[in-house]
C-alpha cells in the first residue's frame, strides 16, 4: 500500500504546504519547528538523519502504486545504549487519511525500529484532544503509560500530552498474532 523513503530535500516544499497553522504545526512537531516552517528548518533536521548509527529517522511516505507523497513519520531520540526510540511527527496528508496508512507507516516504522535497529521500546506523545490518532495507535498496539498535563499553551488553551508505548515482545506478540490470524485464512 506504502512505502517508505529517507526524508530529502526534494520532500520539504510539499511537506511545508501540509502545515496550515501553527496550532496543527504543534499538534504535528511538538517544539522542534518554529511557525512558518521553512526549507532551512527542515533542511537543518535532516542534516544528522538517515545514516546508519543516526539518532534520527525521517521518512517520506509515498503510495506505492502513484508514487505519490501521502505522508510523513520520524524514528527519533534514538539511545542504542538503553535501546529505545520515539515516533514523531506522523502527518498525513488530508485527503489521505482514512484509508488505513497510518497503520502501514506505523508497521513499518516499528518494524524497522525493533527488528533492524533492535530497539527495545519505542514510545510516541500525542495531546489528548486527538481521540482519532489515540484510538489508531491503541489499535496498533501501543499502550498509555501516562499524561503529562498542560504541557503546550496554544491560542490561549493548554494542552496536555499522553504517552503511550510499545515494547519489543509486544511487537513480536503482535507478529506473530497477524502471522497466525493470516494462516487461519488461507
Amino acid at each position: 500500500m506504502i512505502e517508505l523513503r529517507p526524508f530529502t530535500k526534494k520532500d520539504i516544499k510539499e511537506l511545508i504546504e501540509w502545515i496550515p497553522s501553527e496550532a496543527f504545526m504543534i499538534q504535528w512537531s511538538g517544539s522542534t519547528f518554529a511557525y512558518p516552517l521553512t526549507p532551512r528548518q527542515l533542511k537543518e533536521y535532516i542534516r544528522y538523519a538517515n545514516y546508519e548509527g543516526a539518532h534520527t529517522y525521517a521518512f517520506s511516505v509515498f503510495h506505492q502504486q502513484t508514487g505519490q507523497l501521502v505522508g510523513h513519520i520520524s524514528l527519533a531520540h534514538i539511545d542504542y545504549h538503553h535501546k529505545t526510540g520515539r515516533i514523531g511527527r506522523v502527518l498525513l496528508k488530508e485527503e489521505e487519511r482514512g484509508k488505513g496508512y497510518c497503520s502501514d507507516m506505523f508497521d513499518h516504522v516499528l518494524s524497522f525500529g525493533f527488528d533492524v535497529l533492535g530497539l527495545h521500546r519505542i514510545s510516541l506523545g500525542v495531546f489528548d484532544f486527538n481521540e482519532a490518532a489515540i484510538k489508531s495507535y491503541e489499535r496498533i498496539g501501543f499502550l498509555r503509560e501516562g499524561m503529562m498535563r498542560d504541557v503546550k499553551h496554544v491560542n490561549g488553551q493548554y494542552w496536555s500530552l499522553i504517552e503511550m508505548s510499545m515494547i519489543d515482545y509486544e511487537w513480536k506478540q503482535r507478529e506473530e498474532s497477524s502471522a497466525e490470524a493470516i494462516k487461519h485464512i488461507q
